[in-house]
């Protein structure tokens, strides 16, 4: 009987095609999951802004004239520190060519913990006192990517919970957030500050 064929560091070819198998579907696995439950938010979120009956009342800050305003400034600190999380996330990933300080992986911890934090505020306001809006296309656009938002952002922290997913995956998943963020302030605060003007 004739031996299996070796590979020239001595392995199965067999035996290392499956262990390679089961590498892709593990990590396949590790964003599925992921994935999945980030759309499960995703979609309760837009669900239940689409059930829940809007209440109309402003969720106010003290300094700010409206809820809108309050809305317009906090969104617009998110997506700034969200310009922070880009560069830096560049810096580390060394696609901008300067040296990579030890406390930039810090500044990119904080300054999403921050962005997200800021935009609780505006995400209460938008569930709770307008709901899921489709009344006109920019509000559509604009419910959709709130939801899509929360749900990319759940996604990217438990990615970064549990490790082991192929290394595209965090760089992609961050990138949708950057993006939902992006378009969020676009629909929202843009609009609102080339309609109002400046105002608090």
């Amino acid at each position: 009987m004739s031996e299996p064929a070796r590979t020239t560091t001595g392995l199965d070819p067999d035996t290392v095609d499956l262990d390679l198998r089961r590498l892709a579907r593990t990590r396949a696995i590790r964003v599925l999951v992921p994935t999945a439950i980030g759309s499960l938010v995703a979609v309760g979120l837009g669900v239940y802004g689409r059930l829940h009956e809007p209440t109309l009342a402003a969720v106010n800050l003290a300094g700010f004239s409206s809820g809108v305003a309050a809305k317009a400034w906090l969104a617009s600190a998110a997506f700034v520190l969200c310009l922070v999380q880009l560069v830096s996330s560049l810096i580390m990933y060394g696609k901008i060519p300067v040296p990579s300080p030890s406390w930039i992986g810090g500044l990119h911890r904080w300054s999403g913990r921050l962005a997200v934090l800021v935009t609780v505020p505006v995400a209460l306001h938008c569930l709770w006192a307008l709901g899921f809006d489709a009344a006109t296309p920019r509000v559509l656009v604009h419910s959709l990517l709130g939801c899509f938002f929360y749900g990319a952002f759940v996604a990217k922290m438990l990615l970064l919970s549990r490790g082991g997913a192929p290394r595209w995956a965090l760089p992609v998943i961050g990138g949708l957030v950057f993006s939902a963020l992006t378009g969020l302030w676009l629909t929202s605060s843009l609009w609102f500050f080339t309609t109002s003007g400046l105002t608090f």
